[in-house]
């Protein structure tokens, strides 16, 4: 008897996104005000991009002493890698340690329905293995 866990499962719904063209300050305003590492970029309504504490660390501050002038497009990581909703855990797990990345957009029918973590994936996995526990 398995437990079979989605992303979907696991995954956060609610996005918090800027504009390609919005200045980094907004988007680090966002994170601390919403508490999190990370927003999607979009271009045109669209994602294509995420901007991470780690991307804020590594490209702006060293090189523009964190200035007001950079936008989100600057320093970004793109391509966005996504991931299908109804994916099992385990994938996106492999696919973050493939891709040495933190964080997947997950996608239904084309569509941006939410983000998973790798702090989302190790709670979906702590509950699998919680479950199977008290199956036994």
């Amino acid at each position: 008897m398995g437990i079979v866990v989605t992303v979907r499962d696991v995954m956060t719904k609610d996005i918090i996104a800027v504009e390609k063209t919005d200045p980094v300050i907004k988007a680090i305003d966002l994170m601390v005000k919403n508490e999190i590492g990370s927003v999607v970029v979009n271009e045109n309504g669209k994602p294509v991009g995420i901007l991470t504490e780690r991307d804020i660390m590594k490209r702006v501050c060293p090189q523009e002493l964190c200035s007001r002038k950079v936008t989100v497009g600057e320093v970004m990581s793109h391509p966005l890698v996504t991931i299908e909703a109804e994916a099992r855990l385990g994938e996106a797990a492999l696919l973050m340690l493939e891709k040495n990345i933190r964080r997947l957009l997950v996608v239904d029918k084309g569509q941006v329905v939410g983000i998973i973590t790798q702090g989302d994936v190790m709670r979906g996995t702590l509950d699998t293995f919680m479950a199977l526990s008290m199956i036994r």
